[in-house]
């Protein structure tokens, strides 16, 4: 009998029985091919905007994804260092072949987790809960709690022009068959959706004369919070090019063997990250769309044709990569191909991933109807975390919206109808400003702690660093300098001058000064501010939430009212046909997503204010 069953062994797979396991479960983990765990199907890289916010976060819990990023890793980068912290956002290019294999080597390191390489094909139930899973062999084996991360294999069909055949996540490994309709027949709902891929060439073909090459940080920024500096790391430059006016029109002319405008494609792909014929179709004034060409490791001439995503004939495929600078002699080792699979409607799951028609049995990944690597990985590691607490009878673990992106995420998917493929961004985010990426370990070790994944000593480290933290900002608060010792150095930088003694706090609010400046003026401050930290990511902290203290109090004032909602419960299985005064679409919708708190249910398309007021009246709120 085990404790945990994770079906998938993608990112989320991964996450999930590393989560239960670390924990203390007995967990097993059955992929249908075990070289093969955490393999990255598209794009070789993590991170990204928003997405880095989120591998950080997973990493504050505990879990592995920035580590193994951290470890396998060819190019490090910063986006949007142009603008304010909130958007400030760690990417990565990861050799794709260490990167599965890291993973692979930290999963069967790990004591609880056993492995089985088997397709899971049925949900063992009785009386309303999971019991276990069936495999394709006919064995049945028993456990406690389920979670199912199936990724794109659900009934997966792979399409290339007007030929499509049975895959999974790439073309040479077998789709899914049957969960689906096993889980339908369990009363699920479940929807169809389209992802895709980009070919890839022979990096020795481009004419690097022709294209821009993009190098990496000088001082790459680690995803783990636990990480050695990487700086030492050697690092691989990716290349930018652009299609063109002729790559457009040799595009075209397959268009009627393409399987997107051909109706073979059922399924609604990602509207954020479209195919390159979907770009040309959709925004047809356009003469050009940015190429980035991004080696998929050390050891490979294999490179991936970023913004390139197709399912058109091969043919056309080549002969479109031909006409875009630099890749005139490109030579295709794939082609590029789409791929629809099934997915399970994410309002039929509660906040901790736990569906709310089986007990014990948790969805995570793209079951849910996400996109993107770290997406997957976000649920996996909450629904192993809740999955363990589940088993030990402890309060689950959830996330706020205010708590973390992975808050937002999974507040998201439970609220909004999801009709293609749920990719984050920061403007999905309405506290983004306090959910950056640099604080996520003061935000979410306490909740990685309960959980067992974060140790002592980890979460003594991150109480110490909020301890020097509450210190500077005292400190700073406090320490007055005089005009005559900063006007020179303001002067020099074109700055206003100030006219009496003004403290640390106040000048740190000044655009272009930082802790640095202060401390090459005043001997003093520095002797002061040494004497609690010489630690630069505190002196970021202290930096940040000086700067942005008047917006930080105004979104924790929001934050507060917010909760205020969140922690108004809707009972188990509440009545809304006996409620009086809902409109006919808020009923509906209600009855649908079945919100557990009332901060839910007002963020339900089609649920008004008025609705909220009259089930707030009804609960005696």
């Amino acid at each position: 009998m085990y404790d945990v069953i994770v079906a998938g062994g993608g990112h989320a797979g991964c996450e999930a029985a590393l989560a239960a396991a670390r924990t203390g479960m007995l967990c097993l983990l059955i992929s249908s091919d075990l070289t093969a765990l955490a393999r990255m199907s598209c794009n070789p890289a993590i991170g990204g905007v928003a997405k880095g916010q989120i591998t950080r976060e997973i990493d504050a819990l505990g879990g592995e994804m920035g580590k193994a990023i951290d470890a396998t890793g060819i190019q490090f980068r910063m986006l949007n260092m142009s603008k304010g912290p909130a958007m400030h956002s760690p990417r990565a290019q990861a050799d794709r072949t260490r990167y599965s294999l890291y993973m692979r080597r930290v999963v069967e390191k790990e004591e609880n987790i056993h492995l089985l390489q088997d397709t899971v094909t049925g949900i063992l139930v009785k009386s309303g809960m999971a019991t276990g899973v069936r495999v394709s062999t006919g064995m049945e084996i028993a456990s406690k709690t389920v979670i199912l991360t199936c990724g794109t294999f659900l009934n997966g069909l792979i399409h290339i022009g007007l030929d499509h055949f049975p895959g999974g996540r790439t073309i040479a490994e077998p789709p899914v068959s049957g969960l689906t309709e096993y889980l339908a027949g369990l009363g699920f709902r479940h929807g169809r959706l389209k992802t895709g891929t980009p070919p890839r060439i022979d990096r020795r073909s481009v004419d690097y004369a022709l294209v821009t090459e993009q190098k990496g940080d000088v001082s790459p920024v680690p995803f783990s919070f636990t990480s050695r500096s990487l700086a030492e790391i050697p690092q691989v430059s990716c290349y930018q090019t652009t299609t063109t006016s002729r790559t457009h029109d040799i595009l075209k002319t397959g268009f009627h063997r393409s399987p997107l405008f051909t109706g073979k494609v059922q399924g609604t792909g990602p509207r954020y990250c479209p195919s390159i014929e979907d770009k040309i179709n959709r925004f047809s004034q356009k003469e050009n769309h940015h190429i980035f060409l991004e080696p998929e490791g050390f050891d490979t001439n294999e490179m991936y044709v970023n913004g390139f995503s197709t399912s058109l004939p091969e043919d056309i495929q080549l002969a479109g990569l031909r006409s875009i600078p630099g890749l005139e002699n490109a030579r295709m080792i794939r082609p590029g191909y789409a791929i629809e699979y099934d997915y399970f409607f994410p309002y039929q799951i509660s906040l901790t991933l736990e569906t709310k028609i089986i007990d014990n049995l948790f969805f995570a990944g793209q079951i849910n109807g996400t996109s993107g690597y770290e997406e997957a990985a976000a649920q996996g590691i909450i629904a192993g975390i809740n999955a363990s607490l589940k088993v030990q009878n402890k309060d689950p673990l959830t996330l706020k919206r205010s708590d973390a992106y992975i808050g937002v995420l999974i507040d998201d998917l439970i609220t909004k109808d999801t009709d293609e493929p749920y990719r984050m961004f920061t403007s999905s985010a309405e506290h983004r400003l306090m959910l950056r990426h640099d604080n996520a370990d003061i935000r979410l070790r306490r909740f990685g702690y309960y959980a067992g994944l974060v140790s002592e000593p980890v979460m003594e480290f991150c109480n110490r660093k909020v301890a020097a933290i509450m210190q500077l900002k005292q400190l700073a608060a406090a320490f007055r300098f005089r005009p005559e010792i900063l006007n020179p150095v303001l002067s020099r930088s074109g700055m206003a001058e100030i006219p009496g003694p003004s403290s640390a706090a106040s000048l740190l609010k000044r655009p272009g000064i930082g802790f640095s400046d202060l401390l090459e003026c005043s001997p003093e401050f520095r002797e002061l501010i040494e004497n609690v930290t010489s630690d630069p990511l505190v002196f970021e902290q202290v930096e940040i939430d000086i700067k942005y203290e008047g917006y930080l109090k105004r979104d924790l004032l929001m934050t507060e009212r917010i909760s205020r909602l969140e922690s108004l419960q809707i009972p188990h299985g509440f009545l809304y046909d006996q409620v009086a005064g809902l409109s006919s679409e808020g009923r509906e919708k209600l009855k649908k997503h079945r919100p557990e708190t009332i901060g839910q249910a007002a963020r339900i398309l089609g649920v008004s204010p008025s609705d909220i007021s009259v089930l707030m009246i009804k609960l005696g709120r």
